[in-house]
């Protein structure tokens, strides 16, 4: 009889990665649809900084601290764009400008005066309770979206990611943040185009 010590055994199945392929091309689909709703700019920034600053996931107290800072910069600079427009002045050039309680304040304000555009038109530019609603929404789908950020999840929750329920809203809330989102955005439309969003066409002075 052959001794049971010599008989070899077969390896343990290799143990499952916490997110399958399948849940984390979800995830990651996601995620982009939030990003739909945020800056360009702000989301390009963020996205290309992550890496470096996270030490690509594997983060040292230093890098979390970075991380934080990135995540908290770009979250305020989001809110600060919603307030930002942009228009087309009388002799066809592009101003920026950030939304006031008495209207539009032109950033090039002087060459903006230079070609000789009338500044009264600036009035209906100013900040309406719509502007709040998108900043305070666009605040709240940043932080969501860069928390569901793959190094961000690494760097931060690397213990939690073998729970079930963890995955589960990894998964499923960057989606239902941008359902809402998307929806409260059609209920209370906004016509700015500021500083950071590529698709728009400014109005006419």
């Amino acid at each position: 009889m052959a001794d049971s010590s010599l008989v070899q055994h077969p390896p343990p199945p290799p143990r499952p990665s916490s997110l399958s392929p399948s849940r984390l091309h979800k995830t990651l689909a996601s995620a982009a649809n939030v990003a739909n709703l945020l800056p360009t700019g702000t989301v390009l920034a963020f996205q290309a900084l992550t890496p470096p600053f996270t030490n690509n996931g594997q983060c040292q107290l230093a890098h979390k601290y970075l991380t934080l800072s990135l995540i908290g910069f770009c979250a305020l600079l989001c809110f600060f764009t919603s307030f930002t427009d942009s228009l087309v002045g009388r002799d066809g050039k592009l101003y920026y400008g950030i939304a006031t309680f008495k209207g539009l304040y032109v950033f090039n304000e002087d060459i903006y005066n230079e070609g000789r555009n009338n500044m009264k038109d600036l009035s209906k530019f100013k900040i309406s309770f719509i502007d709040f609603v998108h900043a305070f929404l666009s605040l709240i789908v940043f932080i969501i979206f860069a928390l569901g950020e793959s190094l961000v999840q690494t760097c931060f929750f690397e213990k939690q990611s073998g729970d079930e329920n963890y995955n589960a809203l990894v998964l499923n809330l960057p989606l239902g943040v941008g359902v809402l989102t998307s929806f409260i955005f059609m209920i209370f439309p906004t016509t700015r185009r500021g500083i950071g969003f590529s698709d728009f066409a400014a109005p006419h002075a």
